[in-house]
């Protein structure tokens, strides 16, 4: 069930308006993006998993995958309507951020606005966590 789906990211001041508390906010464009993701999946994909992996220039990239079934450690977020489940690894470095999804003439791809970024590499692919 494995298919790619890109993402970037995007640093954020520390007072930004989503809520640190909050697991993962989804803007209506993600929403509307992971609706019509999920539905393309017939009724193999039940939500969208979420997670982060050791990869490029700055140390972490955001990773996206389809998922049948939530893994015994998943944070679950429900959201006007659709699922994601936060991969274990992942749910202190997502905690606050606001997934988007952005469109313009030559790309498309999920934005995440994570209040917890410290750096970004150039190209806006991975990113770092940490004391600033």
């Amino acid at each position: 069930m494995s298919q790619v789906l890109t993402a970037s990211v995007r640093a954020v001041a520390r007072n930004s308006a989503v809520s640190r508390k909050a697991a993962l906010v989804l803007t209506p464009s993600a929403v509307e993006k992971v609706k019509c993701l999920l539905s393309s999946q017939s009724d193999t994909a039940a939500a969208l998993r979420v997670g982060v992996r050791s990869r490029g220039c700055s140390g972490l990239t955001y990773t996206l995958d389809f998922a049948s079934e939530k893994k015994k450690f998943d944070e679950e977020v429900q959201q006007d309507g659709v699922k994601l489940y936060i991969d274990m690894k992942a749910q202190m470095t997502l905690l606050g951020t606001e997934m988007d999804f952005v469109e313009d003439k030559l790309s498309s791809e999920f934005v995440f606005n994570n209040p917890n970024v410290t750096g970004t590499c150039g190209c806006g692919q991975s990113f770092m966590v940490g004391a600033s």
